[in-house]
């Protein structure tokens, strides 16, 4: 396998081939290697990926698209590959399993086992089986280790050393039982929350929206549950959901919230809604599509206590200087490449097995 700069090099052209593919505007730039062999075929797989999965709008993929571009600059693989020892870590074969809920949600652990200089099998979800293999094959021309060491598979995976794999809370105890003989990291579940004191601004709420309403939800670091004081009036915070009104012109987002929305009121929950989010008092922290769940919280030292005690089933809190680690408002979906997924650092896992 080649030298760690070499791997940082080559996700480096791939994130500024990236960087063509923006909301702003795609456009084709001057001087990116490779172009003339990538360029139109991408285009191409974007509009597979919206059709076969028409969650994957042409706006969530290519704010993924941007968002990676971004991630993948020289200084961000530095600092995230800073621990990495080349000479300690002996090439193996590290299997994943990815889900398939947001665009190119795999990518992070496909990227931790490439530049830590093991080889990969990847199995996809096949929600999201387009944009992966096409990328995978612009690295290999932009690195030619890469040749041999990244193989996608559908069938039953073989031959492998370690595994890291998503899934929901009834997968992950399968995948528990079935690689136990494995080094592995197996992840479950998890959903992010938003803790409102009152004091919030408008700006505060539409930042929010984004953490709300960014591919529809369907992150795990997508807030689906807030923590609201007791007598919390929900105006302001609507006010500041109204800029993605919007979303409700989405076949599949509407069908989701009438649905949601009949069985409710079938239900004779007390809901309040606006058009296009209902929100709904539950204690769960996973919310269906088109809804919000939310909890009243009588002291804030109560709440600190609870959110540290139910940590396992959180990615992220959002919140204004409430407590360690939040995250602030609108910034969910911007992580950083050294925000594991749900805490475990796979650099330091990878450089062991």
């Amino acid at each position: 396998m080649s030298s760690i700069q070499h791997r940082i090099n080559a996700f480096v052209k791939l994130g500024t081939f990236l960087s063509q593919f923006s909301n702003k505007r795609i456009e084709e730039k001057d001087n990116i290697e490779h172009n003339e062999l990538f360029f139109e075929g991408f285009l191409h797989q974007i509009k597979l990926a919206q059709e076969y999965n028409s969650w994957f709008t042409k706006d969530n993929i290519l704010f993924a698209l941007e968002s990676w571009s971004i991630a993948l600059s020289v200084n961000n693989l530095k600092t995230f590959t800073s621990t990495l020892n080349d000479k300690n870590i002996t090439p193996k074969t590290v299997a994943i399993i990815m889900a398939g809920n947001i665009p190119l949600v795999g990518f992070h652990d496909f990227l931790s086992v490439l530049i830590s200089g093991h080889s990969v099998l990847v199995k996809q979800s096949s929600n999201d089986k387009h944009l992966l293999p096409f990328l995978a094959k612009y690295l290999e021309f932009a690195e030619n280790s890469f040749k041999g060491n990244i193989t996608f598979t559908e069938k039953k995976l073989t031959n492998f050393d370690a595994v890291i794999a998503t899934g929901s809370n009834n997968t992950a105890r399968y995948f528990e039982y079935y690689f136990k003989n494995k080094p592995n990291i197996i992840r479950k579940s998890r959903n992010s929350v938003a803790v409102i004191t009152g004091k919030e601004t408008h700006e505060d709420f539409e930042n929010l929206s984004n953490d709300i309403f960014q591919y529809f939800g369907l992150g795990c670091r997508s807030v689906s549950k807030l923590y609201v004081p007791k007598d919390y009036q929900f105006d302001t915070f609507f006010n500041g959901m109204y800029c993605k009104k919007d979303l409700i012109n989405n076949a599949k987002y509407a069908n989701n919230y009438d649905y949601n929305k009949a069985v409710y009121l079938m239900s004779e929950f007390d809901l309040l809604e606006n058009g296009f989010l209902m929100i709904k008092e539950d204690e769960s922290y996973a919310s269906p599509i088109a809804t919000l769940f939310y909890e009243y919280y009588d002291n804030e030292i109560d709440l600190k206590i609870k959110l540290h005690q139910e940590r396992e089933k959180i990615q992220c809190i959002v919140a204004k200087n409430f407590i360690e680690n939040e995250v602030a408002f609108g910034q969910t979906q911007h992580p950083k490449l050294t925000d594991y997924a749900d805490g475990v650092n796979t650099l330091e896992f990878l450089s062991k097995i």
